[in-house]
């Protein structure tokens, strides 16, 4: 699975995601970039699971050295792997111990049921909630210091997308850091 010539955002207002986890999993996959494939990092020893298909937008690079992290609200789970046209509705701003890790929230182009949602203040307020408690407590049980800072809206977003975009590549490259597979 070579994602060097996906373009982050194929054109304004909407961002190829390559989904990770599913919603409802607690399995933990991370793209392996030396292998091409999707590899099980680990499982969450709790109850918590994933509350949307979680990913990345592929040839970005954010503060925390990883690509740009998303989420997209779907019906149904999709799977590791899957490559989604998305509509970003807004970022969750975080910090990770001490570092900025922002996480866009999308819908799919590709739902006519969710065409008409463009912001943030579309989504139940408990709903956004359920996120940000999902990133406290899945990192805390890792030692890890969370610090969420709440939702902004979508006029953010393509700031953020052009900051996270290396602006000197011709072809993309995935510069997640990612262990290599023995």
């Amino acid at each position: 699975m070579d994602l060097s010539l996906i373009p982050p955002s194929p054109m304004k207002g909407i961002v190829n995601l390559v989904v990770e986890i599913p919603a409802g999993s607690r399995n933990k996959y991370e793209y392996c970039a030396q292998a091409g494939i999707m590899a099980l990092d680990r499982v969450l020893h709790s109850s918590v699971r994933y509350p949307f298909d979680y990913g990345f937008i592929p040839n970005t690079l954010a503060d925390d050295g990883a690509p740009l992290d998303a989420m997209v609200i779907m019906d149904e789970p999709t799977f590791a792997g899957c490559l989604i046209k998305a509509r970003p509705i807004g970022v969750l701003d975080m910090h990770d111990c001490g570092e900025y890790d922002g996480k866009l929230l999308c819908v799919p182009t590709a739902n006519p049921r969710q065409e008409n949602i463009i912001s943030i203040n579309q989504i139940a307020p408990n709903q956004l909630e359920d996120v940000a408690e999902f990133f406290r407590t899945s990192k805390g049980l890792y030692g890890r210091t969370v610090k969420i800072d709440g939702w902004r809206d979508y006029e953010v977003v393509d700031e953020l997308i052009r900051q996270c975009t290396p602006s000197k590549k011709k072809t993309f490259k995935v510069l997640k850091k990612s262990s290599v597979v023995k």
